[in-house]
């Protein structure tokens, strides 16, 4: 199917041409757990390496694909590179809370961690993005993307700078704002509605930054929003009434920047009362057609974001997603993909830098910040990846719809 790609900028620039050592087979983690990365095998010459996710929870969907992703990356680099620079992986359990998320972090410090991929979701991800900027321990997170992960990021509606930059912290998702300003653009440039409503977490850092530059970018095109409800974590059960708002409104496309369990509830409660409009949503999305007693029918024809498109031709997705499929049962998501380019392109910029494994994590920090502002990257969730010193990933998102209940590109 023809892929329609438009494209999001977020900041910029990072790495080597991803995959040099990307052929080689390995042995993939364990399909019925957590990956086993405890460190027990670890040559005298591994970077160790930590990251911390829900691995249990109800967001154990990303957590667990960031850490599936990550150790098939590790597994097929210390594969290829027998008598090179290894990599020693593991991964600790946040249960996407933010005071857990820091004992997460600092159990992977009392381990040794030399480099933190970070942590998977946004709340904890602003944590420990503060204990590492403490610590001047390079943090690139697959998927934390709210902009007070980085700091020092400009405010989409004042233009300013709120947050102290973070130097050593990087994102290899897109950040909330220009997810919320894609979305507008998105749907303003394919006319998928004439009245759209939202429905947003409002004490979620990812949900409200991305409904924030959504807001102001909708403003900005003209979009006719007619109903906007929120929910919290303590209410996220019962979406009569926002549900009930927007169809008494007359949306006929409903915007939903959240995560997929909360997706899911709405999606079952709009076909109890009837309400079958367009359904817009985000990178958060992704992983709905996994969730347990759901029925994926009614995900039918969901559109989202995702920089990840698991039916891709090129050889190198082929690969990842049979080695994941092998090991793990399922097709993997987006969390997967960024966590698989996460690995290699810190990989690609340890080589770069010389960096051996006895250097302390401050000295690999130096010389990381240095590479990923100056390096360009290709990987599964996009080609010619660049950084600058926001920390914020630039490639191009791509338009899915859930089709048959697989996702495909748009047309």
């Amino acid at each position: 199917m023809k892929k329609r790609i438009f494209a999001l900028t977020v900041a910029a620039v990072m790495t080597v041409g991803l995959l040099a050592g990307c052929g080689g087979g390995s042995a993939s983690p364990t399909p019925t757990a957590a990956p086993d990365n405890n460190g027990d095998a670890a040559t005298t010459a591994a970077i160790k390496i930590g990251g911390a996710g829900p691995l249990t929870g109800g967001a154990a969907i990303y957590g667990n694909a960031a850490a599936y992703g990550a150790q098939i990356a590790a597994d097929e680099i210390n594969a290829a590179n027998p008598d090179g620079l290894q990599i020693d992986l593991r991964y600790e359990d946040d249960a996407h809370d933010a005071e857990k998320s820091v004992n997460a972090y600092n159990t992977l410090k009392g381990w040794g961690m030399q480099v933190f991929l970070g942590s998977v979701t946004s709340t904890p991800g602003v944590a420990t993005s503060v204990e590492a900027n403490n610590d001047h321990m390079f943090y690139l997170t697959p998927s934390a993307s709210s902009t007070d992960v980085l700091g020092g990021v400009a405010n989409p509606l004042t233009g300013t700078v709120d947050i102290q930059r973070k130097d050593n912290v990087f994102q290899m998702c897109f950040v909330d704002p220009n997810q919320g300003s894609a979305s507008a653009q998105y749907i303003a440039d394919q006319n998928l509605g004439s009245k759209i409503a939202v429905i947003y977490k409002n004490d979620d850092v990812y949900s409200t930054g991305v409904y924030n530059s959504f807001d102001a970018k909708a403003k900005e095109l003209n979009l006719n929003v007619v109903s906007v409800t929120t929910f919290t974590e303590d209410t996220k059960t019962d979406f009569s009434v926002q549900l009930g708002d927007a169809k008494n409104a007359g949306a006929d496309l409903v915007f939903l920047p959240m995560y997929y369990d909360a997706a899911a509830l709405i999606f079952t409660q709009a076909d109890a009362m009837g309400f079958t409009p367009k359904w817009f949503g985000i990178d958060g999305m992704d992983g709905i057609l996994g969730v347990e007693g759901f029925d994926t029918k009614l995900a039918e024809g969901v559109m989202l974001l995702t920089p990840f498109n698991a039916d891709a031709e090129d050889e190198t997705t082929k690969s990842f997603v049979e080695k994941y499929k092998a090991a793990h049962g399922e097709v993997p998501n987006q969390f997967a993909a960024d966590a698989y380019d996460c690995v290699y392109a810190i990989y690609n910029a340890l080589t770069k830098a010389g960096v051996t494994a006895d250097m302390s994590a401050s000295d690999i920090c130096d010389k990381l910040i240095s590479e990923f502002t100056s390096m360009t990257f290709d990987g599964l969730t996009g080609e010619g990846m660049t950084w600058d010193t926001s920390g914020a990933v630039t490639k191009s998102p791509k338009g899915m719809v859930i089709q048959n209940g697989a996702y495909v590109g748009m047309d």
